[in-house]
């Protein structure tokens, strides 16, 4: 029914709830999202629909009940959490306003809430400054989510700690329980949060043990206005020059859309640009010139003569694209880029002189980290990791580890192409670190291998046959297909435009399909 309305162009004249209700239970999201898909007025009404079965007060058997005779009917696929995942993901799809969907939202920010303590008081990975940025911003103003946080602290702290951020986050007296509620009273008006825990003696490594920058804090270089930006161009944009390249954004936490990179940072071998975007893409709006941005930095990627050194390219590009849309072609445009990414896979073993060593760091490193490690000894301090780099001004932990994650890279590829051999590369360090970063060449080599031998094992004689020309349509009547059970969906659309199609049962085995097209 669902797909006959689709193609009648039906849907306004039906219930959705009723219609995309039993496809949810049979797990057709597909089918449901293609139901919606050209109406803006019946995906809000889906989209309120779901958020009201995720409210925590609703009961989902209310639904589910009636349908319970229903083929195919599969009920483990109806729960909150896959209904969150596709609010999302519909979200997304449509560009709706992520507040039509408050349930939806207020699950997704109770979750990093939870994520940020178990960083804070289990992990003790995170410092108090990024914990006090994230929980300040997820929290926000909403009493529901205030009320969680009074619980929490009370979990992992005092009750003097917890009076202390009801009073930064303005919850009512009456929201609190007794113990915090009396602690509030016994507070004066503080400016700031002071430290809601006790000693727990949460401290970073010592330095000692990490990377340290080998270039000096004035080396380091700030850049929020374009007169300090050109200046960075004229030293960046050099033939022959090698840039470390790397970007910060504000952790998204599982929200809607890509996150927006905050920081570009841009390494030398004396010293990093750190490149502040909101305020130099509003300085350039303001002027009327906003692509001024978007060309330096399509230029810096896409000149071969330029090396470009990064880790996980493509991450950084997503978001750089999401940032201002005119960036959204530069991954297919670099040249003379090397994602150390690639190589982090073939690296083997710790540095040399640092192999036998027994360092009091903990082991659990990874990505960039644990790559500085295996080449230069000492892994990065990722204690700002996920900072919130949106906040100005950046403190000068956030300045340091920037200008690390982007320097290090250098550092890496010097040592490298020193001595590939230590670390398990080949003499040709070309071969192992240039054209990794793109996917094109893999397709390539996909290509190339469908041309290989015959399964015979004899290789085609004679010279290359043109290929020929493509025969003449055929109508759908003449076309015959077996669907099996994963693609059911796809089936019964073909059986619409008039294709003879065979669908294979939930419990048949998948060779069946190859039986029934030999028959």
């Amino acid at each position: 029914a669902a797909i006959l309305s689709i193609k009648l162009k039906l849907q306004p004249d039906q219930d959705v709830e009723k219609m995309c209700t039993p496809l949810l239970l049979q797990d057709k999201a597909n089918l449901v999202e293609d139901y919606v898909g050209e109406y803006p007025e019946l995906q809000r009404k889906l989209l309120q629909t779901l958020d009201t079965w995720c409210d925590p007060s609703f009961n989902i058997r209310d639904i589910t009940r009636p349908y319970q005779g229903l083929s195919r009917y599969k009920p483990e696929k109806f729960n909150r959490r896959v209904l969150s995942k596709l609010v999302f993901r519909l979200l997304e799809r449509f560009n709706v306003d992520p507040a039509l969907c408050p349930n939806v939202i207020n699950q997704r920010h109770l979750r990093t809430l939870n994520y940020l303590f178990y960083k804070r008081f289990v992990e003790k990975t995170m410092t108090e400054e990024n914990w006090a940025d994230h929980i300040q911003s997820t929290v926000g103003e909403n009493r529901w989510l205030q009320g969680h946080l009074v619980q929490s602290l009370l979990r992992h702290c005092d009750a003097r700690g917890a009076a202390r951020w009801a009073q930064r986050c303005r919850v009512p007296p009456e929201m609190l329980p007794r113990a915090v509620a009396e602690e509030l009273q016994k507070l004066h008006i503080q400016d700031r949060v002071e430290e809601v825990t006790k000693a727990d003696n949460y401290k970073a490594n010592k330095k000692k043990d990490y990377y340290q920058l080998p270039i000096p804090r004035e080396n380091i270089h700030l850049l929020q206005t374009w007169e300090e930006t050109l200046q960075c161009w004229e030293k960046v944009l050099q033939p022959g020059q090698v840039v470390g390249v790397d970007m910060e954004w504000k952790p998204s936490f599982g929200m809607v859309g890509k996150p927006r990179v905050a920081l570009l940072q841009l390494a030398l071998k004396d010293e990093v640009f750190l490149l502040d975007l909101p305020r130099l893409l509003e300085q350039a709006e303001a002027e009327g010139e906003k692509e001024k941005l978007p060309h330096f930095i399509q230029m810096l990627y896409s000149d071969a003569a330029i090396t470009k050194l990064g880790y996980g390219m493509s991450g950084d590009l997503s978001s750089l694209a999401a940032t201002r849309s005119a960036l959204k072609d530069t991954e297919k445009q670099m040249q003379g880029v090397v994602d150390l990414l690639a190589v982090d896979k073939q690296v083997d073993g710790l540095s040399p002189e640092h192999s036998h060593e027994e360092r009091g760091v903990r082991q659990q490193e990874k990505g960039l980290s644990l790559l500085v490690q295996h080449v230069l000894g000492k892994p990065l301090d990722k204690t700002e990791q996920l900072s919130n780099w949106e906040k100005r001004p950046l403190r000068e932990e956030q300045i340091l580890y920037a200008a690390s994650d982007a320097y290090c890279l250098l550092e890496i590829y010097e040592r490298l192409c020193k001595d590939p051999e230590s670390f398990g590369l080949g003499s040709d360090l070309t071969e192992s670190l240039v054209g990794k970063q793109s996917k094109k060449p893999r397709a390539k080599k996909q290509l190339n291998k469908q041309e290989a031998p015959s399964p015979s094992g004899q290789e085609s004689q004679g010279p290359r046959t043109e290929p020929s020309c493509p025969s003449a349509p055929i109508s759908p009547r003449e076309f015959s297909v077996v669907c099996d059970n994963m693609l059911q969906g796809l089936g019964r659309y073909l059986r619409c435009l008039g294709v003879d199609v065979r669908l294979l049962d939930n419990e048949d085995d998948h060779r069946k399909a190859a039986e029934v097209s030999s028959q």
